[in-house]
C-alpha cells in the first residue's frame, strides 16, 4: 500500500463500537495529553517534553509520511462518557518487507482498562492479515511492560522470550519482550495466564507480590539460613537477585506455570515469607516452595500461610482455585524445619534421592520428596 493518499485512501475499519480511521488535526491535542502520560513516556519512546506542535507535526506529517511509505498508522476512535467520539490513541503496522509487519500501538488514559485497545488491534490484525497479505506480525515490548505483554497474550501472539538490549530507549538499549502471530493462528490467548489471588488467613494474608516487597526478599534471601538451605540462591543474594526473584514469579503467572505469594502482616502488608506453587500441570500436578524472612521465623506464620496456598491449590478451578490432584515438595533430608512443616501439613514422604542435593560448601546432600493428595488433603478435613 505505497504510495497511498492520505487521508481519502485511508480506509476505515469498525466493529460497530470501536473505530480506526485517518488521523486528523483535531486528533493533537489528545495524542499531546496521551504523550505527556506518564506511562506513555514510561514505556514508549516518545520524546521528553513532548509538546504541543510535535503533537500536530505527528498528525500532519509523520503519519502521512507513514502511509506513503508503507506502514498503515490508524487512529483509534471510541465514544467518550458523553457519547461523542474521541481520540483513544494509535495503532500502527510497520512494513518490514515479504509479507511481515511489526505491531505497534500507544493508548490514551481515558481509553485504558475498557478493551478499546484489545478491540483496536484485532481489528488492525484481521484487516493486516486479510487485506495486505501479511504472513508474520512481530510484537516487541520493554521488558516489566506487563500491560503490553498481556495484551499481547490476548490477541494469540507466541510470547518467545526477552532479547537482552535489544530496544533503543533514550540513549540506552533495554531487554525487550518479543512474540509473532502468523496468518491462520487463532487470534487468542495460547495458554492460561494465572492470577495469584488475595487470600485472608487469621494472622496473614497472602497477596501478589508487588514492587515494594523486594527489599524484603533481599534480606530473606541474604539472610545465612535461607543461604545455607537454598543452594540455588545467589551468594551474596542481591537486590538484582531479589528483583530476578520477583519478576520470575510474575513470568510464570503470565506463562500460566504458577502462582506465587508475598505471606503479608494483613496490618502492616510487611511481608513475612514467599510462597510459590510452581510446575503446575493445570487439573493435574503442581510443586510448592517457600522461603522465609527471619523475623518471622518461629511464629507460625509460615505454617498458616502455606495452609491457606494448599488449600487454593485443591479448591476446583470452577471455584477460583487451581484445581490440582497433586502437590509435590522437595527439600533435604537435614532440614528438619522444612520437612516438618510438610509432614504438619499432611505431605507423605515418597522418596529420598541420595546425593542430589549440592550444598553451599559443595557436599552433597540427599534429598527428600514428599507429596499430599487432593482426596488426602479432603479426608484430612
Amino acid at each position: 500500500m505505497r504510495g497511498v493518499t492520505f487521508p481519502d485512501s485511508v480506509p476505515v475499519l469498525t466493529d460497530g463500537t470501536v473505530t480506526l480511521r485517518a488521523h486528523r488535526p483535531a486528533d493533537a491535542a489528545a495524542a499531546l495529553e496521551q504523550c505527556l502520560d506518564p506511562l506513555s513516556q514510561q514505556w514508549t519512546t516518545v520524546p521528553l517534553g513532548y509538546t504541543l506542535e510535535d503533537a500536530e507535526s505527528f498528525v500532519g506529517t509523520r503519519v502521512p509520511a507513514s502511509w506513503e511509505a508503507g506502514h498503515a498508522v490508524f487512529a483509534v476512535e471510541a465514544l467518550a462518557d458523553d457519547g461523542t467520539p474521541r481520540f483513544c490513541g494509535t495503532v500502527e503496522l510497520r512494513d518490514e518487507g515479504d509479507h511481515r509487519a511489526e505491531l505497534a500501538y500507544g493508548s490514551h488514559p481515558w481509553a485504558r482498562g475498557r478493551g478499546i485497545m484489545t478491540a483496536a488491534l484485532e481489528l488492525l490484525l484481521a484487516w493486516g492479515f486479510e487485506e495486505r497479505g501479511l504472513e508474520t506480525v512481530i510484537w516487541w515490548a520493554d521488558k516489566g511492560n506487563w500491560a503490553s505483554r498481556k495484551l499481547a497474550w490476548r490477541l494469540g501472539f507466541s510470547l518467545d522470550g526477552t532479547v537482552a538490549g535489544w530496544l533503543p530507549q533514550r540513549g540506552a538499549l533495554l531487554d525487550g519482550w518479543v512474540g509473532v502471530l502468523r496468518r491462520g493462528e487463532p487470534r487468542l490467548p495460547r495458554h492460561a495466564w494465572l492470577t495469584s489471588p488475595t487470600i485472608h488467613g487469621d494472622r496473614v494474608v497472602l497477596r501478589r507480590h508487588t514492587q515494594a516487597d523486594v527489599e524484603r526478599v533481599r534480606q530473606g534471601g541474604d539472610d545465612p539460613h535461607s543461604q545455607h538451605w537454598l543452594q540455588h540462591f545467589a551468594s551474596p543474594f542481591t537486590l538484582a537477585d531479589a528483583q530476578h526473584y520477583v519478576d520470575r514469579r510474575w513470568d510464570l503467572e503470565a506463562r500460566g506455570e504458577g502462582v506465587a505469594w508475598t505471606v503479608a502482616d494483613p496490618v502492616t502488608d510487611q511481608a513475612l515469607s514467599f510462597l510459590c506453587i510452581f510446575h503446575i500441570r493445570p487439573g493435574t500436578d503442581g510443586e510448592i516452595g517457600y522461603f522465609t524472612h527471619p523475623d518471622a521465623r518461629g511464629k507460625g506464620l509460615t505454617k498458616e500461610g502455606f495452609a491457606l496456598a494448599i488449600r487454593h491449590a485443591f479448591v476446583p478451578e470452577e471455584d477460583g482455585g487451581l484445581g490440582l490432584r497433586r502437590l509435590r515438595l522437595e527439600t533435604t533430608v537435614p532440614n528438619a524445619g522444612s520437612r516438618a512443616l510438610a509432614e504438619g501439613a499432611g505431605f507423605t514422604q515418597v522418596g529420598i534421592e541420595r546425593g542430589a542435593a549440592k550444598m553451599r560448601d559443595g557436599s552433597l546432600a540427599d534429598a527428600v520428596v514428599y507429596d499430599l493428595l487432593r482426596e488426602e488433603y479432603d479426608a484430612s478435613r
